[in-house]
């Protein structure tokens, strides 16, 4: 995959094939059978987490221990709703994966399992009870969504670190592959590699953790976990043309969404008006010979009237750190910025011809 990656710098030219472009729900038509899709966040109110203990109960290994005690808290997802086919807009339905923030029903899943396009979703858990549930926020480009059931007493999953993750270290991954006859199977594996980024249809997907733990179509919106059990990512693609390529979205990116819908019941995102690309990403957007960095955000162009323009911030620039954050991926800058509300400054350190300077930006709601 390194090798294809390196090759296309452009998105247009998509040579990954990806099992849908996206792991995601199964999705069964009545005419037809097809994969469509297949600042200190650690303060997040979850409820009571389990821990993960071996040689001192049932479990000789930490997979072991991980499988007896991560499962009860995925959970199915099924949908229901109209695809558009060559024969026509026909009845769907979908199956994917989801795992329990907090113990009154908040769950993170997938935006492409759980999206405004749905009529109807059910949420099934391990002890065989089934909710309505409903979409509270999706976002197509972070491929995330966060639903609610009516529910207390939930055993949910304690969120980790993903800027901590390093390779080679275990991972599990807990899903529904294939649909529910296969839940909350459990895979594991390593972290394979850290900021991957690669071409969909869409776009790009950005700043991924890369895991050989299977995944397969049913997975969508299963947890990826460590060796303690904590959430790590978010499962969400498969490289079909390689075998163990997996890929899930760094699960700290969810923090700051998490926070504000806890304690709002709503997530707005915050901007500072730019178009930026992180070191992975701008292999793909920057051909300017002349363009070399290391580390940072590239700024491609300031948007007329945001608050990188009124703070003085100009196309060429690289950011380091916002907040005294060093902030080297796209998604970093997401979460730092995510954590602010419209109206508030954040610090911005720039580096321009060389050196250093930081203004204060002014966030505003993204449109």
């Amino acid at each position: 995959m390194d090798d294809d990656l390196k090759k296309e710098k452009k998105p247009n030219s998509l040579i990954i094939g990806m099992l849908g472009a996206i792991v995601g729900g199964i999705i069964v038509g009545a005419l037809f059978l097809g994969v469509d899709f297949f600042f200190d966040n650690s303060t997040v109110i979850q409820g009571a987490k389990n821990e993960i203990v071996v040689n001192q109960g049932s479990a000789d290994s930490v997979v072991e221990a991980i499988a007896q005690t991560v499962p009860p808290s995925v959970v199915g997802i099924e949908t229901t709703g109209v695809a558009m086919t060559a024969y026509g807009p026909q009845e769907a339905s979908g199956v994917g994966s989801g795992f329990i923030l907090t113990s009154d029903g908040y769950i993170a899943t997938n935006q492409h399992v759980a999206s405004n396009d749905i009529s109807g979703m059910t949420v099934s858990l391990a002890d065989g009870k089934t909710y309505d549930a409903k979409l509270i926020w999706s976002d197509s480009t972070l491929d995330m969504a966060i639903i609610k059931i009516d529910a207390t007493d939930l055993p949910v999953l304690e969120l980790g670190d993903s800027d901590n993750v390093v390779v080679g270290e275990l991972a599990v991954a807990v899903g529904n592959p294939l649909g529910l006859n296969f839940e909350r199977t459990v895979t594991s594996g390593i972290v394979s590699a850290i900021n991957r980024s690669i071409p969909l249809d869409s776009g790009l997907a950005e700043d991924l953790i890369q895991t050989d733990a299977s995944i397969n179509s049913g997975n969508s919106g299963g947890p990826l976990v460590d060796k303690n059990g904590k959430v790590i990512g978010i499962n969400t693609y498969k490289l079909t043309t390689g075998e163990g390529m997996g890929f899930a979205i760094p699960i700290n990116i969810l923090k700051p969404i998490l926070n504000e819908i806890v304690a709002t019941g709503k997530f707005d995102a915050t901007v500072m008006g730019i178009t930026g690309y992180d070191r992975a990403i701008a292999d793909y957007y920057v051909t300017d010979s002349k363009v070399d960095f290391n580390e940072g955000i590239y700024i491609a162009s300031v948007q007329q009237g945001g608050g990188a323009a009124n703070a003085g911030l100009l196309a060429g620039d690289i950011i380091k750190e916002i907040n005294g954050v060093k902030t080297n991926t796209m998604l970093k800058m997401k979460e730092i910025l995510y954590a602010v509300d419209a109206g508030e400054k954040v610090s911005v350190t720039f580096e321009r011809n060389g050196k250093k300077q930081t203004k204060d930006v002014v966030v505003t709601s993204e449109q």
